[in-house]
């Protein structure tokens, strides 16, 4: 089966789930993506007047959440995980978890924006998120997605919180959640 099949299919339905697995085991994998979460932005969806392009017309980290984003990059980094390719809803709570993680530059990416309220139309999103996955290698180390709890449901099947890790493998399709210390 082609990567581009089972990136597809993984789209589509839900993949394969274990038990949680490590964070040291997940960022030592290759061919991996670590989806995360933003980290805690309180509330619920974006206000009716939401702009992309305007941070005060979002749902925005609070401190806790900028703490919670802060810590999840040292664990990473203490985990194994120094750098690493991030990308980025295009939501303001997504690009500063991603930018506080401190883990690497940060990229925009279209497809990890959310279409929870249909601010994105939904195959639009998973369509160039699917085009994203089919670009990554599968011989370096994972990279980071930061993104919306219905991007990562659509993908891996799997449920997070703010601030929580799915690992999932580009050659398999399979989604793990990580374990993470409650720090």
């Amino acid at each position: 089966m082609t990567r581009a099949i089972l990136i597809a299919a993984a789209l589509l339905c839900s993949t394969l789930v274990s038990a949680a697995i490590s964070l040291e085991s997940a960022v030592s994998r290759s061919g991996t993506v670590l989806f995360m979460r933003h980290a805690l932005a309180p509330g619920f969806g974006d206000p009716e007047h939401f702009q992309v392009d305007r941070c005060e017309t979002q749902r925005i980290l609070n401190e806790t959440g900028r703490q919670q984003a802060r810590v999840l990059g040292e664990q990473m980094r203490s985990a194994g995980l120094h750098t690493a390719v991030v990308y980025s809803s295009q939501w303001c709570r997504c690009l500063e978890t991603a930018e506080l993680l401190g883990l690497g530059p940060v990229i925009k990416e279209p497809g990890l924006n959310s279409f929870f309220q249909g601010h994105t139309p939904r195959d639009q999103a998973l369509q160039a998120l699917k085009q994203r996955l089919e670009t990554l290698p599968l011989d370096q180390p994972p990279v980071v997605m930061v993104t919306h709890q219905v991007t990562i449901s659509a993908v891996t099947g799997l449920f997070t919180q703010s601030g929580g890790l799915v690992s999932y493998d580009l050659r398999t399709g399979r989604a793990e959640a990580v374990a993470q210390d409650a720090r």
